[in-house]
C-alpha cells in the first residue's frame, strides 16, 4: 500500500491515511525533485521501502477538521493528517500560514512529537491552516486479504515554499530522507539501491512525466481522482496486477512476478 505510519486494521476495516508528494526546484536546474524516505525495516508494513511522507488519520485530525474553514470535513482531516505527518517525519512545514522560519519549525516539531496533535501547534505559534496548498492527486485502496493492514490512502501534491527548513529524519519510523527526481528514483530502484512497492512505483512513473510542479498540479486538477483498487488479470504477459487505465498513470499492468508488495 501507500505511505503511512504503522497501525492496526483488517481488510474489512480499511485504515484511512494520507500522504504527500513534496516538490522543490532541483538545485542544479532540470526536472523538479520530490522528497522520499526509507522506512525502518522493523516496521510491519513496507519495512525498508522508499515512500512519501504520510500516515494514518488520527482522531485529533478529525477534531481539528471540524473547525477548519473547508467544506468537506473528511477531506480536511486527510489534508491535516498529511500536514501533521510531514512536520513530524521530516521537519518541513507546509499547508500552514503565519510567522514560519527554521527556528519556529524546529520548535513546532518538538512540540508535535510530545502532543501528537496539530491543534496545539497552531495555537502556540499563531499559525492557521492553508488546506488548499495540498492538491489531490490520487487515492489507492488495495483490497488484499493477505495484507495484515489495508489502507485507504489519499495522495496529495505540495510545493515547498514558505517554511522550508532542513529535513531531519524521524529515527523511529524512518532511516533516511532524500530529495530525488522521480525518474532518478525509478532508476535507483532498477539498480537495487532503493525498494519501492507497487503503488509507489506507479506514482513515480506518473510523476516522472512532469517538468515542474505547475505541470503536475495542472495534470492533477484535470484528472478526476478515482479510488484505485488493483486487480489481477490475464494479459499477453501472463497474470498481471493491473489498475484502471483512466486515472492518469502511464503504466497500468505489471506481471505478478515483478510486483513488490508491502
Amino acid at each position: 500500500m501507500a505511505e503511512h505510519a504503522a497501525g492496526s486494521g483488517s481488510a474489512r476495516e480499511p485504515i484511512p491515511a494520507a500522504t504527500v508528494v513534496i516538490f522543490r526546484h532541483a538545485p542544479g536546474g532540470g526536472p523538479p525533485q520530490i522528497l522520499m524516505q526509507v522506512r525502518n525495516r522493523s516496521l510491519a508494513f513496507a519495512g525498508g521501502m522508499a515512500v512519501f511522507p504520510g500516515g494514518r488519520i488520527d482522531p485529533s485530525d478529525r477534531e481539528l477538521a471540524q473547525s477548519a474553514d473547508f467544506p468537506d470535513h473528511d477531506e480536511a482531516a486527510h489534508r491535516i493528517a498529511a500536514i501533521r505527518e510531514t512536520l513530524e517525519e521530516t521537519g518541513l512545514v507546509l499547508g500552514l500560514r503565519g510567522a514560519i522560519d527554521a527556528s519556529h519549525a524546529a520548535r513546532a516539531r518538538a512540540m508535535l512529537l510530545e502532543t501528537q496533535a496539530l491543534a496545539p501547534i497552531l495555537a502556540a505559534f499563531d499559525w492557521r491552516l492553508a488546506l488548499d496548498d495540498l492538491v489531490p492527486f490520487a487515492r489507492w485502496f488495495p483490497k488484499n486479504e493477505n495484507l495484515t493492514r489495508v489502507f485507504d490512502t489519499r495522495f496529495y501534491l505540495a510545493d515547498l515554499g514558505t517554511g522550508a527548513v532542513e529535513i531531519e529524519v524521524d529515527a523511529g519510523e524512518n532511516t533516511r530522507l532524500f530529495w530525488t527526481g522521480a525518474q532518478d528514483a525509478l532508476d535507483a530502484a532498477d539498480r537495487g539501491e532503493i525498494e519501492v512497492i507497487f503503488p509507489t512505483r506507479r506514482n513515480l512513473e506518473r510523476l516522472a512525466q512532469f517538468g515542474s510542479f505547475a505541470d503536475a498540479r495542472a495534470h492533477a486538477q484535470a484528472t478526476p481522482v478515482r479510488t484505485i483498487v488493483p486487480f489481477i488479470e490475464e494479459t499477453p504477459q501472463g497474470r498481471s496486477l493491473c489498475i484502471p487505465d483512466d486515472c492518469g498513470y502511464p503504466v497500468t499492468s505489471v506481471p505478478l512476478g515483478d510486483v513488490k508488495r508491502g
